[in-house]
Parts: structure tokens; sequence; C-alpha cells
């Protein structure tokens, strides 16, 4: 099993050289936390959503092609959309054959942009688990390298780099709000931070993967329904990232479905940000109130993707 002790800072840092040329560097911006109704006085967002396909995933995806040995066969990836694209991008970009297993929970905004990268999609199973044993058939059938979503260092390197970015960006923050699924994001900022900065896990009250693990000591099976379950419903969360959040997280909040809607209908109000469920599930935490900061807490947020139909442009 894959150790969580290789997620260090200076392998992220060499991750994040490696990657660099690949992906873009989002941009950070700072407002008043009145612009909310907050008491916050300001309030620091990271604008991952405007990375290559659409969302953070794709940090993971060109660490794992880039700091592994491709084979022929090419790669797989079992995904509820965000993965799978950012899989699929990357190994456009590096010109290997990619095939994509994901639910059928999966929104069609994620699936149109797999199949703009040209990877081979095949869509079937009602949850994450079911594509990605799917996928696990295919690999051992093909040879193809299995990408994992958030179990696997090389993609947790990759996820690191946000941390190594934003403290460029903003290094006085005391607390940092993180959407979770299957751990590889908060797992990869938890490696980076350790410590220095307050991580917060976000998640919907209908897969609170992290908070059953960190109550019973350990990954167990959680539910993985609502709203944004094509990307923060894994069934349970993974061994690396759990190990770190063990160690470098402070606290996981819970969020409801309505209060993720009402903070993606706030960003596009206040910020003109279009987010989808679990990239607007950070935020969710301020608005409603399930994560309070004290008086003169300099909090940032990370707006994680933006991978979604709702909005209809019409003139």
């Amino acid at each position: 099993m894959a150790d969580s002790s290789a997620v260090t800072r200076d392998a992220i840092a060499d991750a994040a050289e490696r990657v660099a040329p690949y992906l873009r560097r989002t941009p950070v911006i700072e407002v008043s936390g009145a612009d909310f109704g907050l008491k916050t006085e300001r309030l620091c967002f990271k604008l991952e959503f405007l990375q290559r396909s659409g969302a953070f995933k794709a940090r993971g995806a060109f660490a794992s092609l880039l700091l592994r040995t491709l084979p022929e066969a090419g790669v797989v990836a079992a995904s509820g959309g965000n993965h799978g694209a950012a899989v699929a991008c990357a190994a456009q970009a590096l010109q290997v054959p990619a095939s994509i297993f994901v639910p059928t929970i999966a929104s069609e905004a994620k699936l149109a942009l797999i199949r703009s990268f040209g990877a081979r999609l095949v869509v079937g199973g009602g949850r994450y688990a079911d594509a990605l044993s799917a996928s696990e058939d295919w690999q051992a059938q093909s040879g193809a390298l299995a990408i994992h979503a958030y179990d696997q260092v090389e993609t947790l390197l990759g996820q690191g780099t946000v941390g190594c970015e934003l403290e460029q960006q903003a290094p006085d923050i005391d607390t940092l709000l993180v959407a979770v699924g299957g751990g590889g994001l908060i797992g990869g900022l938890a490696g980076w931070y350790r410590g220095a900065a307050k991580l917060v896990g976000v998640e919907p009250e209908g897969a609170p993967t992290l908070t059953r693990a960190l109550e019973a000591g350990e990954p167990v099976d959680a539910p993985a329904e609502g709203l944004a379950a094509d990307s923060l419903a894994p069934k349970r969360i993974g061994s690396l990232g759990f190990s770190l959040a063990q160690q470098f997280v402070a606290q996981t909040v819970l969020v409801s479905d309505d209060a993720i809607r009402q903070t993606q209908n706030v960003l596009w109000q206040v910020l003109r940000v279009v987010a989808e469920p679990g990239g607007a599930a950070a935020m969710a935490a301020l608005l409603s109130g399930a994560y309070q900061p004290k008086v003169g807490e300099r909090v940032a947020v990370l707006l994680c993707g933006a991978n979604t139909t709702s909005v209809t442009f019409t003139g």
C-alpha cells in the first residue's frame, strides 16, 4: 500500500515544477466579507475552476502521467466526471490513449468535456464505485495504467500544488476551506501546509465521507448521495488522504444541498462565478454558518470546479 509519508513539501514542490508547463497558475482574488453579508473582514478566493479541464483535477492528472512510466496501452481512469476530464486532457496533451469510465450520475457537461479531449468514454453503473470496478476490469484486460482519482501518491502530489501556489499568492491566510470527496485534494493540501494553515474540510450532508472516517479512526463506508454526488461522494475516503487528514486537518463541517444551491446563486450574483455543486460546497460552509470564523480570522476559500450546464446564456 502507498505511504502518505511520500506526500511531502519537497515532493509537491518538485511536482509543481514538472506540471507547470502544462497548467495554468490560477488567480486569487480578495473581497470584503460584507459583500456576502458576512462579518469576516476579508475573504480570499482561489479560482481553481479556471484550471485546465475546469477543475483542480488537472493538477493530479498531469502529475500522475508525468511522474510515472506510461505503457503503450495508455491510461485508464474511473471518475464522477472531473477526474476523467482531467486525465483525458492530460492524455491528449501527452499523446497517449485514454479510456474513461464514469457512472450514469455524471453531468452532461462533464461527459461532453471528456469527449472533447478525444478519450474513449464508457458510461455505466449508478455510482463512482461501479465505474471504478469497470475500469479495473479494463485495466486488467488491456494493460493500461490506472490513474486513480484520489488514492495515489502522484495524484496527491499534483493536488498539493494548489497549496504551493496559494502560499505564494496569499501567504498570510489563517484558514483554508476545502471541499472533500475522495480526499485527494485535502490530502495534498495537508501534505503541503502541514498545520501551517488551518484546513477545514467541507462535505455534503449526503456524503460525509471524511467526517465518518475521522469519527471511526479509519476509512469506512459512508452514504454517497446528494446534489454533488458526481464529485463529492465516493463510497469511502482514500487511505492516503485520510492519513494526512488525521494529522493536519483541523475539522470537517457538513452542508446541505439547499445551502450548496443557494451558494451557487450567491457566487453568481456577487462574483459572476459559475460553480458546479462540488465547487460551491466550501463557500457554502461560510454562508450557511456551518463554519464561523473568529474575529480577525483570515479565511481563504477554494472554488475548485465549474463543470456544469446550469447556466444558459441568452443574450
